[in-house]
């Protein structure tokens, strides 16, 4: 980036290896090579020093924010992390700008299309913050985490992310974020018969698990060798994952995904995910309209499209055991480690908006039902230990290039909260460097809930239209819920 304050990196090398894991091998590869950037709207202009004072006391004492990768040099040759002393502000980019700048959120939009060009420097820690000092519509300055997906998944990232913060209203207090309940089956009640009922019951759930997870894996299968989502507008062409994004974003109130969750008896991801189908279908029939293909918009029922989704199976350390150990320089659960489950997507125009959270809540409870996850995981890292990595990445890149989009939703905090002595009015997460042309994040906080979309502009050239569209989508379906009076049955 043209006019950038960074110094060469000096750093004072600690002999202390620790392997990578599978899935961080993966992330490395040349083919698959991810990163996260984190954009945080600050309420109050960026104060540099601050900043660098706070990563000091909390993100450079993780052991993945203070290790350089080695990829020949470790163990046996094997790559490795390896501790180093960091200099945070080698770490820390404020770039020049000029403050006669007529559009400030489309420098912005820019910045960040050109950030994802830049390789991350394998010299240093894989991590880095740009602070800029630019109002925007939504903030007074913003400030850009990039972190290089190797170090962490999407939800071990957020937590720490969170650690590393306080609460707006308390600046002792760790945020809170929400819990969702797990209970596996329902409770059985005493008496014979009872047991007897739930005994059917618990058999009847193990052949359901099983036979999902065979269908699964099955289906899987078949999307490695032969089946291929339908040809369409989103669909990644050769060569995605090197092209520059382009990261937009929009804010939708929480209470109103909530006013239809509530009001349906479903939960924040059925929403979500028929919100999704609603604005993808939108933006489709329009594309469809402007490419003069009529044919094609009446077909959009019978398209296949689908999403790989990764899905998290290490048990989340916690807010405040990761604060503890940046505090403390204690020890913690960390890593890598998720499974891969095909998320089907209905597109097509409804007469009834409800229909898409019916059908996505259909869809995601029949998920919940499977153990294609465990099984994908299982499978890749085989693969892994018998072909190596260069098969499992042929492998996973089959996968991506037979689905058309990744899709993701994060629980964030209940309030608002404070980054070293900066308020924050929203965060927008997003993934790129992978072979998709789109990617659709939902990120809760506090009151709002932040829609990101990533976009190949060669494939997509109007992500600010696919955005409004999911935004007009959830207007239409609370206002079906409304207009039927569902909302009085809220409990």
């Amino acid at each position: 980036m043209g006019g950038e304050k960074k110094k060469n990196t000096v750093m004072e090398t600690v002999v202390e290896e620790e392997p990578l894991s599978p899935c961080s091998r993966l992330f490395n590869s040349p083919d698959f090579n991810c990163a996260i950037i984190v954009t945080m709207g600050c309420r109050v202009k960026g104060n540099t020093p601050a900043i660098i004072d706070g990563l000091k006391r909390t993100l450079v004492n993780h052991p993945r924010f203070s290790s350089i990768l080695e990829m020949n040099n470790g163990k046996k040759g094997k790559p490795c992390w390896v501790r180093t002393k960091v200099k945070v502000e080698d770490h820390v980019i404020v770039p020049e700008i000029d403050p006669k700048i007529e559009n400030p959120d489309q420098y912005l939009e820019d910045y960040i299309s050109k950030l994802t060009t830049i390789p991350m420097d394998l010299s240093k820690p894989l991590w880095e913050i740009h602070i800029i000092h630019l109002k925007t519509s939504n903030a007074e300055s913003i400030a850009l985490l990039k972190i290089h997906h190797s170090l962490g998944d999407g939800m071990s990232l957020m937590s720490l992310f969170l650690a590393c913060t306080r609460k707006t209203s308390n600046p002792e207090a760790l945020p809170t974020v929400a819990v969702q309940k797990k209970r596996f089956g329902p409770i059985c009640n005493s008496g014979f018969f009872n047991k007897i009922w739930w005994l059917f019951v618990g058999l009847w759930f193990i052949i359901r698990l099983l036979f999902n997870t065979f269908v699964d894996i099955l289906m899987f299968a078949l999307t490695i060798f032969l089946v291929r989502d339908t040809e369409t507008p989103l669909l990644a062409k050769p060569g995605s994952e090197f092209n520059p994004k382009r990261f937009v974003h929009r804010i939708i109130s929480f209470d109103d995904v909530k006013l239809v969750k509530n009001a349906l008896k479903m939960t924040v991801n059925d929403v979500l995910l028929g919100v999704t189908e609603a604005g993808l279908s939108r933006y489709l029939s329009r594309r469809y309209d402007q490419e003069a293909t009529p044919k094609l918009k009446e077909s959009m029922r019978r398209i296949r499209l689908r999403s790989a989704i990764m899905i998290n199976l290490r048990p989340n350390a916690g807010i405040e055991a990761l604060a503890d150990m940046m505090a403390k320089k204690s020890k913690c659960r960390w890593g890598n480690l998720f499974g891969y489950i095909l998320l089907p997507f209905s597109v097509g125009l409804e007469t009834d908006p409800l229909e898409y959270v019916r059908r996505a809540k259909s869809t995601i409870d029949r998920k919940k039902h499977s153990l294609e996850a465990v099984f994908s995981m299982a499978f890749f890292k085989l693969i892994l230990k018998v072909l190596g990595l260069k098969a499992s990445v042929v492998l996973v890149r089959k996968v991506i290039h037979s689905t058309t989009l990744t899709f993701s939703n994060v629980v964030g905090p209940k309030e608002e909260i404070t980054f070293h002595g900066h308020p924050l009015s929203y965060i927008a997460p997003c993934v790129f460097g992978h072979p998709y042309a789109l990617t659709i994040h939902f990120q809760s906080y506090a009151n709002k809930v932040i829609i990101s979309v990533t976009a190949d502009p060669t494939v997509i050239p109007d992500p600010h239209k696919m955005c409004d569209d999911l935004v007009e989508s959830l207007k239409i379906i609370k206002s079906a819920v409304l207009e039927r009076g569902l909302y009085e049955i809220e409990v």
